[in-house]
């Protein structure tokens, strides 16, 4: 009996023992994947980890090229070579077009590329401003964002009518200068009924269409915004045509080839701030028939939104089941997945057009525009598959996980950053090797010049390097043989842009600590 006994004690005792184990071993675990992403594939629901320093400080650089771009009359200016300019743009329409951005190394305001960088930059807060607040940078995010919406506000003055340009390109392409000491002729460009320009009026929608949702704490400005986008979607759904048709002399700096993937790149971005079914069956429907090109990847740029659109849709799939069973809704999803494996080095559908270095590249001009765009894609969808337990895609007889996407997204960021054959650092004033010769007017004369538009070709033409660092800049990157060219000449490779600007912040954003995205906007 006594045996028995003291037998049946250490049995209880050894139960208890399991239990006890049990429950710390899936407290660690919950814990873990709290807090914890690293190279693993749990979902890591909850606050953000410790910052990693290399993207926090990349990602500080990379949004103060936003500041430098600023048009207009400057508030808490921190750029010291920067200051208030193109103060009468718009009074030929009687608008204050002020605000705004210019696009890249000269002081053209073209709205294509601007709402792009808009839409881009939203969806970057959109998906990581708790990360972007974890390393310190989501207002300087927002107040770049606000600084374009505010312009976007102004340049739409009628339902129907939008202006989309501002400068002559002409006259300005002739001048180098400082855009505080501009004195040529600076018209504003409009569309309207009938001289229509759905690409650009879609594409304005979208990016307010997503900044309502950034600002909706300020429910009178976010309200403003959606307001102005629901009229600019009609207003391209219902006047038709490209913009680079109406506006002809676009076509050499912006030209559109084509307005349908805009249509549905806004729609999608008005369902998510409206949650107006309308909208799903507008992209769902004929629409999406004739323009989502299903099955077909393509590169994300400020001229095809169809991967970007394609990625966004992705995520009703993932997360709203009462119409993740739309068939057309899953053909958006199922391309999105056909335009990461199609970056993945190791599956049987990946690109060949990479750098020894592992680079993609695509364009000559402007090269690292699509490997950066396609990186912010890529680390957005891990994040969808890790947010929804989705443990892999497949290809074939190949399968991979959000791991392995992340880690593409990192190879192209590192790339950017440094880890490259020529050891040098393609985002301005990060590192200790970056271009000094930035094709960027305001960089390249001294804030004490004296110059106008037909005396400071003296200072591009000029070998000595940039007197003011064009800080965050993400300048036009290497050929394919990974040569850089560091030039002012050489517009090709080192001339920035705002576009580029909004997928390194956005791809900076996602890597730059841990969490996962939320499930809804709204």
């Amino acid at each position: 009996m006594g045996k028995e006994k003291k037998s049946g004690g250490c049995f209880g005792w050894f139960i208890v023992l399991i239990v006890v184990g049990a429950i710390a071993l899936a407290l660690g675990l919950t814990l873990r994947n709290k807090f914890h992403k690293g190279g693993g594939d749990a979902p890591v629901p909850g606050p953000p980890g410790a910052v990693t320093k290399k993207y926090g400080d990349a990602l500080e650089v990379a949004l103060q090229f936003f500041d430098i771009q600023k048009s207009g009359k400057l508030e808490n200016n921190e750029i010291p070579w920067r200051g208030d300019s193109a103060l009468q743009d718009g009074k030929d329409a009687d608008l204050d077009l002020s605000k705004g951005m210019y696009d890249a190394g000269d002081h053209m305001k073209f709205q294509f590329p601007m709402a792009y960088t808009a839409t881009v930059l939203s969806w970057a807060i959109l998906e990581y401003g708790d990360q972007m607040n974890a390393a310190g940078q989501l207002e300087s995010a927002k107040n770049s964002l606000k600084w374009l919406t505010d312009y976007f506000i102004n340049a739409h003055p009628e339902p129907n009518v939008l202006y989309i340009q501002v400068g002559d390109p002409d006259l300005d392409h002739k001048c180098w200068d400082r855009p505080e000491d501009m004195t040529e002729k600076r018209p504003a460009i409009q569309i309207n009924a009938s001289s229509p320009g759905s690409d650009v009026a879609a594409e304005t929608a979208a990016a307010m269409a997503a900044a309502s949702l950034v600002f909706k704490s300020n429910s009178g400005y976010s309200s403003s915004l959606l307001k102005h986008a629901k009229e600019l979607f009609t207003f391209a759904d219902q006047s038709r045509g490209l913009y680079s048709e109406s506006i002809p002399e676009v076509q050499t700096y912006y030209n559109s080839t084509g307005y349908g993937d805009e249509l549905l790149w806004a729609a999608s971005w008005l369902y998510h701030a409206t949650k107006d079914h309308t909208y799903l069956d507008y992209v769902t429907g004929s629409n999406g028939e004739s323009y989502a090109n299903w099955g077909s990847p393509t590169w994300f740029s400020w001229d095809d939104k169809r991967p970007g659109t394609q990625v966004l849709l992705s995520r009703v799939s993932f997360f709203d089941s009462k119409v993740a069973s739309n068939a057309n809704l899953q053909k958006y999803k199922k391309t999105a997945e056909a335009v990461m494996r199609g970056l993945l080095p190791k599956s049987p559908t990946a690109t060949e057009s990479r750098t020894k270095g592992g680079l993609l590249w695509i364009s000559q001009w402007n090269a690292l525009q699509h490997p950066v765009a396609s990186a912010f894609l890529a680390v957005i969808y891990s994040d969808y598959m890790l947010t929804s337990s989705t443990q892999k895609i497949h290809c074939d007889s190949n399968s991979f996980r959000a791991a392995d996407l992340r880690k593409f997204a990192m190879s192209q960021a590192n790339y950017v950053l440094g880890d490259n054959p020529m050891k040098m650092s393609y985002l301005v004033g990060y590192g200790d090797k970056y271009s000094q010769f930035v094709h960027h007017r305001g960089a390249s004369i001294p804030v004490d010049a004296t110059t106008n538009c037909s005396n400071g070709w003296q200072w591009l033409e000029s070998d000595t390097p940039n007197p003011n660092v064009a800080t965050g800049a993400l300048v036009g990157g290497p050929f394919l043989n990974e040569t850089f060219v560091d030039s002012r000449n050489n517009s090709m490779q080192t001339e920035p842009s705002t576009y580029n600007s909004a997928v390194i912040v956005g791809l900076l954003s996602g890597l730059v600590t841990t969490s996962s995205v939320v499930t809804s906007f709204t």
